[in-house]
């Protein structure tokens, strides 16, 4: 049940926005081995203007991406740096961006505390 909030910071080319979610949705689920339906993704573009970094940032072309990664479960913490390393590769070759500029927040584990149609996941 994995899920991805992806926000992206600037309006991504034309090209590249068609049919963004469901890429994004089918890398993240190669990366994080779920079956057919089994990973979701939300994608938003935030206008640039509305994004700001303290001390006059960002920098010049600099347009981050950042993705919430929800998962019912953690696994051991070298492998959960691997899949977020390869989970940033892949949003990044998605919306065409340095990978040092997408930036994956781990949501505390879901089990437990995520319901699906009214039933808790546990």
């Amino acid at each position: 049940m994995p899920i991805l909030e992806v926000e992206i910071v600037g309006e991504p080319e034309a090209a590249r926005r068609a049919g963004l979610a469901r890429r994004l949705a089918d890398e993240a689920g190669a990366v994080l081995g779920s079956g057919p339906q089994g990973t979701w993704a939300r994608v938003r573009v935030l206008p640039a203007q509305d994004y700001a970094e303290n001390g006059g940032g960002p920098g010049p072309g600099v347009r981050p991406v950042f993705v919430r990664l929800l998962l019912a479960r953690h696994p051991e913490t070298k492998e959960l740096a691997e899949l977020v390393r390869r989970l940033t590769e892949a949003v990044a070759r998605q919306v065409d961006r340095p990978v040092e500029n997408v930036h994956v927040i781990v949501e505390p584990p879901a089990a437990g505390r995520v319901a699906f149609g009214g039933e808790l996941r546990t």
